[in-house]
């Protein structure tokens, strides 16, 4: 079963999957360093944000109760999901090292980011919660690619 879910879909050719290995960099390293670091605490988050390893910030959990309904009800979860999802999630994306289930939680989280937290700001400060949305798509189906750490684990695992 982790076989099937970690086993990347393979392009034809060596320098496909290279191109499809760069907006996967690009995004992990974006989501870590830039999203998920200001909101959880990682060793590269900003040190006035004085946040201790996996806390999230203190004002995260009251945006997140201000979406309604069931993040209301759970915010403190929703923060710390969505804030472990950019954070970790971008870690793992970035080294392409379970590709797919990361890719399944970043989606959700830039969905309720993009259509709970900026959609009434319009649809400009939608665009990047949307862009990386839709990138984890493709990943949720392909899987990390010939040029990530998913790759090497399903190749030591059919011998």
């Amino acid at each position: 079963m982790i076989k099937r879910i970690i086993n990347p879909i393979q392009m034809p050719f060596w320098w496909q999957d290279f191109l499809f290995t760069i907006p996967r960099i690009v995004c992990g390293y974006l989501l870590t360093s830039d999203f998920g670091a200001a909101k959880f605490g990682l060793p590269w988050s900003p040190e006035d944000n004085n946040l201790k390893f996996f806390e999230v910030a203190f004002w995260f959990p009251n945006d997140v109760s201000e979406y309604g309904g069931i993040f209301a009800m759970f915010p403190a979860f929703f923060a710390w999901m969505g804030a472990f999802s950019e954070g970790v999630g971008g870690i793992f994306l970035l080294l392409g090292l379970f590709t797919r289930p990361f890719a399944v939680l970043i989606f959700i989280t830039m969905f309720v980011a993009a259509f709970f937290q900026q959609a009434n700001q319009g649809v400009w400060n939608m665009l990047p919660a949307m862009g990386i949305m839709w990138l984890s798509l493709f990943y949720i189906i392909l899987g990390s690619g010939r040029l990530g750490l998913d790759y090497l684990i399903a190749k030591k695992m059919s011998r």
